[in-house]
């Protein structure tokens, strides 16, 4: 009988052991690749708080990864690439927005050209 709590404790330990969180490698690089990819659209950590915010907490996610506080770094680097994601989106959109807005002037300029043509 007293073999049985030793495996239950045994059995315990094991899935203990299990429950720990794997180093996320790939997540830290899916975040280092997001924000290389926002700067690489025009995203400046100057004028885009989203893009602070994510190297900050790419910065934290590597710092919990050197404390092995593996579960701390995976959020940290999740939110790191969304926010990266969120400034590149946003640049993207404001560089649609300016083009849009040169066309309408172009339009504008054309009907009036067309309407002194008449």
């Amino acid at each position: 009988m007293t073999i049985r709590p030793l495996f239950a404790a045994l059995a315990v330990m094991a899935l203990a052991g299990c429950a720990n969180d794997p180093a996320p490698n790939q997540q830290i690089r899916l975040s280092e690749q997001a924000l290389e990819q926002a700067r690489a659209v025009g995203a400046n950590a100057d004028d885009m708080p989203e893009l602070k915010q994510a190297e900050d907490k790419l910065a934290h996610a590597q710092a919990d990864m050197l404390e092995e506080s593996y579960k701390d770094a995976r959020l940290q680097a999740e939110q790191a690439e969304l926010d990266a994601r969120l400034a590149e989106a946003r640049v993207l959109t404001q560089k649609s927005q300016e083009q849009l807005n040169v066309l309408n002037t172009r339009i504008t300029r054309l009907r009036k050209q067309l309407a002194e043509a008449q």
